[in-house]
């Protein structure tokens, strides 16, 4: 196998009039879970247009002089998120236009519910050089660190993840997940927390069993991550009695089980 050398400033100089947007995944917000290719781009970076959910930590990692600004979307802040991606997307073309190098910062992995894609699109039709830096999504990481396994030889073989919207899709759509779950096939939700009475309902009314297991791990790789297990049953009232801080991942299935709970602790000191 040959691997290629990559050189930022060689990448950044072939193109003199107008810089390249680098769309990069800062992971679950632990900063040592950054790749070191996103590490690399935020330090020669001159703007960093990040989410609102990227770490100090992390931002702590761009140069001295690069410009900062924070984009981030929130779905209840009463914006409208279409016309905030759209001018997120504007700034990105101004920004490399005038030969600067840009990185997008977004939480998590670019793809995976980042809206990465519209920006991929929108710097392709202004003809800008763009890469984009792969990231840790944050319901593989609180899989990860709580030994919960998303897929297991011999017992399951997929993984579904979605997002609390879910709670608003068709009945048609919505068996499609239930059909999967009742095979093994775990559920990862994002932004679910708002939306979980009526998705367990859902569940509950689709033939799933009260026992069904449910992870709900709060800031993910953070110094005060958490972790709340239960069943369809219990999970609601476990999370009455111990509110959980967002961003919360759920996990949801026969074997979405934590089989060392405490692991996530033990593996997960304090940023330094």
């Amino acid at each position: 196998m040959i691997f290629q050398e990559r050189s930022l400033d060689k990448e950044i100089m072939t193109h003199p009039s107008k810089g390249t947007v680098f769309i990069a995944g800062a992971g679950p917000g632990d900063p040592s879970l950054l790749t070191v290719r996103a590490a690399d781009v935020l330090r020669v970076a001159d703007v960093v247009l990040h989410d609102a959910l990227v770490t100090e930590e992390i931002l702590a990692l761009a140069g001295s002089n690069a410009e900062l600004v924070n984009v981030g979307k929130r779905l209840a802040d009463g914006q409208n998120q279409t016309r905030r991606q759209e001018r997120i997307n504007d700034l990105l073309v101004e920004h490399a236009s005038a030969g600067r190098s840009v990185v997008r910062l977004k939480a998590g992995d670019p793809f995976m519910f980042g809206r990465g894609i519209e920006e991929v699109r929108a710097l392709s039709e202004a003809g800008i050089p763009y890469e984009v830096v792969p990231g840790i999504t944050a319901g593989i990481a609180a899989a990860d660190l709580f030994s919960i396994p998303l897929t297991e030889r011999y017992r399951n073989t997929a993984a579904i993840f979605c997002t609390g919207h879910t709670a608003s899709h068709s009945s048609a759509h919505f068996q499609a997940f239930i059909e999967l779950m009742k095979a093994g096939t775990p559920l990862v939700m994002y932004m679910g927390l708002d939306t979980l009475m009526p998705i367990l309902a859902r569940m509950k009314a689709s033939g799933l069993p009260d026992s069904l297991g449910v992870c709900a791990v709060s800031r993910v790789s953070r110094p005060d991550q958490e972790l709340v297990y239960g069943t369809l049953s219990t999970i609601a009232g476990l999370l009455k009695e111990r509110p959980l801080k967002l961003p919360v991942v759920f996990i949801i299935g026969e074997y979405a089980r934590p089989e060392y709970p405490d692991a996530g602790h033990a593996a997960n000191p304090p940023f330094s």
